[in-house]
């Protein structure tokens, strides 16, 4: 199958689909938003609130996942292979259930203070999903392949960042902190939030193989 056949699948004649990825993904970008809030607040009942908004939208999430597998078990004609559609919403599943990791850590572990790395890589989730939001936006036109690729590239770097703040932070920890219950609890919210930024980058890799699959 040719790219130029590929993507006359993607226009108006998929009304399944794009539209349900489209839920996923603003979903998604509503959780990268209130995860930044909720590392920005010091307020104990703020959190609490925010961490109750992270669930929802996990739940609305799940949701939408079921529905495209729902869809894809009746559907006969797919805007790509099937195995591309079901890893495609697995990896953006995968993404909100990290965020939603992180802030029930936040809460389990009644963590007061958050340093500027759980900050930045907060930010660094949040700003990979809206790359990936716009990559599998202009999927739907053949036009923006490049700036597909320019998307995906970010979300890479991003993903690079993420791991030198990651390093940074846990060799601060071994170095100054002295409490080994601190140190644990700040050391495994530190790698959900990284680990966040790795599935980003899985939903990076399944969109690169779609495309290079059918150009």
């Amino acid at each position: 199958m040719s790219l130029t056949s590929l993507f006359t699948f993607l226009t108006p004649k998929d009304r399944t689909f794009f539209p349900l990825f489209k839920q996923d993904t603003d979903n998604l970008i509503a959780m990268g938003k209130v995860l930044c809030d909720l590392v920005a607040t010091d307020n104990a009942g703020e959190r609490e609130h925010l961490v109750e908004e992270i669930d929802r939208l996990e739940g609305v999430g799940d949701e939408i996942t079921h529905n495209i597998y729902v869809e894809l078990s009746r559907a006969f004609i797919t805007p790509f292979d099937r195995e591309d559609v079901h890893a495609l919403a697995a990896a953006i599943d995968d993404i909100a259930d990290y965020i939603q990791g992180a802030a029930a850590r936040m809460k389990l572990y009644h963590i007061k203070n958050f340093p500027s790395a759980i900050t930045k890589l907060a930010h660094h989730v949040r700003d990979g999903i809206s790359e990936i939001s716009s990559a599998i936006e202009l999927l739907m036109d053949i036009k923006n392949h490049k700036k597909i690729g320019e998307s995906l590239v970010r979300v890479h770097s991003l993903e690079n960042a993420a791991d030198a703040v990651f390093n940074e932070a846990v060799e601060h920890l071994f170095l100054h902190e002295t409490n080994a219950i601190e140190l644990i609890k700040m050391k495994e919210l530190l790698s959900t939030l990284e680990t966040a930024t790795d599935r980003c980058e899985d939903v990076a890799n399944v969109i690169e193989s779609i495309i290079i699959k059918y150009s």
